[in-house]
């Protein structure tokens, strides 16, 4: 079992298999929201065990496709927690232990600020993987 929780720990979850893959997104949004750095989890391995109150959503406008979630208390973005669908993203900056997985990809490659340079191997897009 691996846990996480925000800044604050007024939300704190936990997931019971390693996660499937680690992207980090680079689009504007995913930047100001504080959560780039993403891993994708199953549903069923996931659980969030205290706080589910406490989590505020930002809705998703196009063309961007996962809503955003947050602790109310100390605004720690937390990635699409509260999403209905068999494999969602967590924001990995959640993890309080190690995560047993490296990024795989960049995305939004098109987006990403002249002052940020990536520093990994992982295989890079100028959009979403699947679009590109």
């Amino acid at each position: 079992m691996i846990k996480g929780s925000c800044c604050c720990g007024a939300v704190q979850l936990e997931i019971t298999e390693l996660p499937s893959m680690m992207g980090t997104c680079h689009c504007n949004r995913c930047r100001k929201v504080g959560a780039s750095t993403l891993v994708f989890v199953k549903s069923e391995s996931f659980q969030i065990t205290t706080g589910i109150n406490n989590i505020s959503t930002y809705k998703a406008v196009p063309p961007y496709k996962y809503d955003r979630c947050f602790c109310s208390a100390c605004g720690t973005a937390l990635g699409e927690v509260l999403s209905k669908s068999d494999s969602f993203p967590v924001a990995a900056n959640c993890f309080d232990e190690h995560i047993g997985i490296e990024n795989n990809f960049h995305e939004f490659v098109s987006e990403k600020p002249d002052w940020l340079k990536i520093g990994d191997q992982a295989k890079q897009f100028d959009e979403h993987p699947l679009e590109s």
